[in-house]
């Protein structure tokens, strides 16, 4: 079997080129032992830094200077939702993880890998020596584990990891040592390692066997009735509660759980109201260059607070370290920017990556029969798209940066498609109207449409009242449908149940959000706009699960032209040569522009974040993505305060 180097291997298959820089040299005999531990070193409770630490430690070069461990790092959650805002600041620890200029890829928990010529076998060697939190080792066996007991079992299983199928079969696992394993695919599987990179999809480091195996029938005979004492119908619901891989709001949410990041939860969400506490992890795996256990804040505080606006006082206040979600608006910048010397901190650059500032995303799976036919029928979304002005969404809300796009790939990328970006993005409600009159000519005595069955066409958009930037957006949308005589309205609510009536369910009209890629390797990842393939594609629930899970109740068929974009998405995951994989790209985008099944505003201008001068090694420009979950890939854990 010909084999090929890493850098090699990324550079060919994904047009990424460098990597983090490493240190070399530091063994766990010569790290230093943590005065936060050293009480319990000394009294028995810890083994010496010297038998925490794997053989050969991670020795992660700082990004400015070497700290020193202590202090707490002050952040905020906010509205008691998702909490996949966790993954960006202690929650992003795969075996290879990217880099974080984003241009490569480097191992994190797995010490090396391989993969073979033509991407279809892949050999991870894990750290030897390397522990949980509590302590336990991190085996091939935990690996084996959720690959078995988990992904593979029908009962445990959640579904999705789609990434590890290729020509038609699963990837078969192979255990080699206690920390060296294989997966073999039955066909190229170019992404792999850039998929176990992408946030929150490597479970292979997230299911620790000792502790999960309590809840599994397969290891506990008794788990029906720890489930039934907790509760539960069953050991399937507890065991699924417990592991949580599969939901950010249950993973981030068990405090029992060992892991392997920086920090582990002392009172996760959820168990306080008030706030949630992570405390370095005695047994973490990385050292800086001189040998000082990372990470270097003892704690990570986050704040519960009720909305954006309590998190924009207590951030001018000086009470947050560092923030962009939710506060970090253009509307809000000026009043940042005042507030910088009494609230003594500055900023840092955030280099877009979404494919929009907001994508309309009616639900082409609504089981209303009438509902359903009307906004999958083309013409209708094109009436709703060239019946908004955005430049006046840009000139209002984004302070006039942007032009008007559709979700789609910037222009500076080889992938760029101008059809796909620029159509029906005129404001045109002449236009609209003469659509409209087509497909729903009638009226009530208000001026607004009538569905074939009689009735006003309400078009509800259901929005996370955390976005504010939407909520600000949809203000002067409303109108503009309105004016072509569809009944829109907006319904906010907290995110937790949004997630719940939206990304996890079937009933709603229409929503807004963001994310998506809009260059190269990203946007072949996290194509949600350009075909329905997860669980982000909120336009298409019952599309996403066919793709993933033909054969389940829940899932719908697709039109062909739909099936067709989904076969052509699983061939070029299946791709890894560059040239290929941009060749079928460039097709899956093509045929986006023609299907056309949602819109959006403008490409987005470059963000920003705010960050407490004080903080050391914080990169001062980074990318801001979901699936590179900023600003994690820039190593939380060497941040520190001086």
């Amino acid at each position: 079997m010909t084999k090929i180097s890493r850098r090699a291997f990324i550079a060919a298959s994904s047009a990424f080129a460098g990597a983090m820089v490493i240190g070399r040299g530091v063994l766990a005999a010569e790290a230093k032992e943590s005065a936060y531990f050293q009480a319990q070193v000394d009294s028995g409770e810890l083994p010496p830094i010297a038998e925490r630490l794997p053989v050969n430690p991670l020795v992660i070069t700082p990004t400015e200077r070497p700290g020193q461990q202590g202090g707490d790092w002050n952040h905020a959650l906010v509205g008691g939702g998702s909490l996949s805002m966790v993954v960006r600041y202690q929650g992003y620890e795969p075996l290879v993880r990217y880099t974080p200029d984003w241009s490569g890829l480097t191992p994190n928990v797995a010490e090396s890998y391989e993969v073979n010529e033509d991407g279809t076998e892949y050999t991870f060697h894990l750290r030897q020596g390397m522990k949980w939190s509590d302590g336990h080792p991190y085996t091939t066996e935990d690996v084996l584990f959720w690959y078995e007991d988990i992904f593979l079992d029908q009962d445990a299983t959640m579904g999705g990891h789609t990434w590890w199928y290729a020509g038609g079969e699963v990837g078969k696992l192979e255990v080699i040592d206690d920390v060296t394993f294989r997966v073999t695919f039955a066909a190229p599987n170019g992404f792999f390692v850039q998929q176990l990179a992408w946030a929150r999809q490597d479970h292979m480091v997230l299911a620790p066997k000792h502790y999960l195996q309590q809840f599994h029938i397969k290891y506990n005979p008794d788990a029906n009735t720890l489930a039934q004492e907790r509760g539960m119908e069953s050991w399937i619901a507890l065991f699924q509660r417990e592991n949580g891989l599969d939901d950010d709001n249950v993973f981030f949410q068990n405090s029992a759980r060992p892991t392997l990041m920086g920090w582990m939860w002392q009172s996760a969400p959820g168990e306080n109201t008030e706030q949630a506490i992570a405390v370095r992890n005695p047994y973490y795996f990385k050292v800086d260059t001189e040998g000082t256990q990372l990470p270097y804040f003892d704690r990570i505080v986050y704040q519960m607070v009720a909305d954006p606006e309590v998190l924009l006082l207590k951030t001018l206040q000086g009470e947050i370290d560092m923030m962009d979600q939710y506060i970090a608006t253009p509307a809000n910048k000026p009043v940042l920017f005042d507030a910088q010397e009494t609230g003594d901190f500055g900023f840092y650059t955030l280099k877009e990556t979404a494919a929009n500032v907001m994508v309309f995303q009616l639900n082409l799976n609504h089981p209303d029969p009438v509902k359903n036919e009307l906004f999958n029928t083309r013409e209708f979304r094109q009436a709703l798209s060239v019946a908004v002005d955005r430049q006046a969404l840009i000139d209002t809300v984004f302070v006039g940066q942007g032009a008007p796009a559709q979700p789609s790939i910037r222009p500076d990328d080889p992938l760029y498609n101008e059809r796909l970006a620029t159509q029906h993005t005129e404001y045109d409600p002449e236009a609209a109207n003469a659509l409209l009159d087509e497909l729903i000519p009638e009226k009530d005595g208000e001026g607004f449409r009538l569905d074939s069955q009689g009735r006003r066409l309400a078009l509800i958009f259901e929005l996370d009242q955390t976005r504010t930037t939407f909520i600000d957006m949809m203000q002067l949308v409303v109108p503009m449908f309105q004016a072509v005589g569809i009944d829109a309205q907006v319904r906010s609510m907290d995110r937790s149940l949004w997630e719940t009536r939206v990304r996890n369910g079937r009933e709603f009209d229409a929503t807004c959000h963001q994310f998506g890629a809009n260059s190269g390797i990203a946007a072949m990842l996290d194509a949600r706009y350009f075909v329905p393939f997860n669980g982000n594609a909120l336009y298409a629930p019952g599309w996403n699960l066919y793709y993933t899970e033909p054969e389940n109740p829940q899932a719908i068929e697709p039109p062909s032209e739909i099936k067709a974009q989904q076969d052509l998405y699983r061939d070029l995951l299946g791709t890894a040569g560059a040239e290929q994989q941009n060749a079928k790209m460039a097709q899956l985008l093509e045929n986006a522009a023609d299907q056309f099944l949602v819109f959006g505003v403008s490409l987005p201008p470059d963000g920003y974040g705010v960050v407490k001068n004080n903080m050391v090694n914080v990169t001062k420009e980074m990318p801001n993505s979901f699936g590179w979950p900023t600003p994690a890939p820039t190593r939380p854990e060497q941040f520190f305060k001086s």
